[in-house]
């Protein structure tokens, strides 16, 4: 702090927040940084207004120690403000008069909870926990002129009210809500210790990877369709392998989707994949060029777009052609995929990898059953796989039915 100035370092990925608005949010997994970012805040506001009064809460506090009353108080130390701030057991009192309190939104209803109206800034942490009716009390409670509530979070489901009221399609338009996603990879300061528990989960538990640590929502492990079914490894393909080659077109907002295999031992290896949105007719080919050795091998497409297909064969010399499709394509390449022994994905294949984390089946949203039918996303590359294998796949419709010769019970 120099004179009047208080210099904080902020992630670059945190910017847009520095700005005044009505809704801040910060969702996305561990070691993004998202609550010492806000504790940060929180302390700079309090020493550039004098007098600013603030609210930390959770859904249900049922002591400080699960509050972020610490981190503040390390915060204050950090930055060499402890001559500013009086430290208590159950609130810090700032500077020009000033009070950040603690609160669980359960202790409060329509009436107790207008203690909280002349409060500058209410943070709800954790807010993934924060019920509809804490959220419908809370929000016209925080009624001073140019006051903020704050939300961060690590999603569990859509339907969470912070979710739906942050990350609808609506908010995305709406000027008084400002929503940042960050996660590992945003926090310039991400400590290697942390590094290396991500990529133990990433490789021993990469089911639930994505909600840990990419701010994925929590996935109905039932539903998952490659569940327990691959590693994220790195590796080195032989000299003599034979690669396959699979490509799915991208449409609207669908990305391009490229990939390269191999099969050794059982075990499919999944290596280089490239991709993206948007993708100019012209562009392909130096998007094709950065999977190695493309030029070499047969590639199997997504037979939707023959012209594209004639394109690349014609014009730039691919040896690409079109995947078959049948009435149970899809069903029956996901039953070859898990006939492997292991899916290996290399890290450099993030996409793919994110995929497989997250592809399922269907879920009934009234009992949670679920479905014997395929979620229509989180499958390009997955798509691009299957193509890439078409030659292996099965049409088992095709096959003969002999269930007529069984013996008879």
């Amino acid at each position: 702090m120099t004179g009047n100035r208080l210099t904080i370092m902020t992630p670059r990925a945190f910017a847009p927040l520095l700005q005044p608005v009505r809704y801040k949010g910060l969702w996305g997994g561990r070691g993004s940084g998202k609550s010492h970012f806000f504790a940060g805040l929180l302390i700079e506001q309090a020493t550039l207004r004098p007098g600013l009064r603030a609210v930390c809460i959770r859904e249900i506090q049922k002591s400080l120690t699960v509050s972020v009353h610490q981190l503040l108080r390390d915060t204050i130390t950090r930055l060499n403000l402890s001559s500013l701030f009086t430290v208590l057991d159950k609130e810090i009192r700032t500077p020009g008069g000033g009070v950040i309190l603690f609160q669980g939104m359960q202790s409060y209803n329509a009436e107790t909870i207008k203690s909280l109206e002349g409060m500058d800034i209410a943070w709800v942490e954790e807010a993934q926990s924060l019920s509809a009716t804490s959220l419908k009390l809370l929000r016209p409670t925080i009624r001073k002129p140019h006051s903020e509530i704050w939300f961060s979070w690590n999603p569990n489901h859509p339907s969470d009210p912070v979710d739906a009221f942050m990350r609808a399609p609506a908010a995305e338009d709406d000027p008084s809500i400002m929503t940042i996603c960050a996660n590992w990879s945003d926090n310039p300061w991400f400590p290697d210790v942390l590094n290396q528990e991500r990529k133990r989960d990433q490789t021993l538990r990469p089911q639930d990877y994505e909600h840990i640590w990419e701010g994925g929502y929590q996935q109905h492990h039932e539903a998952l369709i490659f569940r327990n079914r691959i590693t994220v490894e790195d590796f080195s393909a032989p000299e003599d392998c034979r690669f396959y080659f699979g490509v799915d077109w991208g449409f609207s907002r669908d990305p391009t989707a490229l990939i390269r295999c191999f099969i050794q031992d059982d075990i499919l290896h999944i290596d280089h994949e490239a991709g993206g949105t948007h993708i100019p007719l012209d562009q392909l080919p130096d998007l094709f060029d950065r999977i190695p050795a493309i030029r070499r091998w047969p590639i199997r497409a997504d037979s939707a777009r023959p012209e594209t297909i004639n394109y690349l064969k014609t014009h730039h010399h691919f040896r690409i052609s079109a995947a078959r499709k049948w009435p149970g394509s899809v069903e029956d390449g996901i039953e070859r995929l898990r006939s492997f022994r292991t899916i290996r994905i290399h890290p450099r294949c993030t996409e793919t990898a994110r995929e497989f984390r997250l592809y399922r089946y269907r879920s009934d949203p009234l009992t949670g059953d679920v479905l014997p039918q395929i979620e229509d996303a989180n499958n390009h590359y997955i798509d691009a796989l299957r193509y890439a294998l078409d030659g292996l796949i099965t049409n088992r419709s095709s096959l003969p039915d002999f269930s007529r010769f069984a013996p008879s019970a």
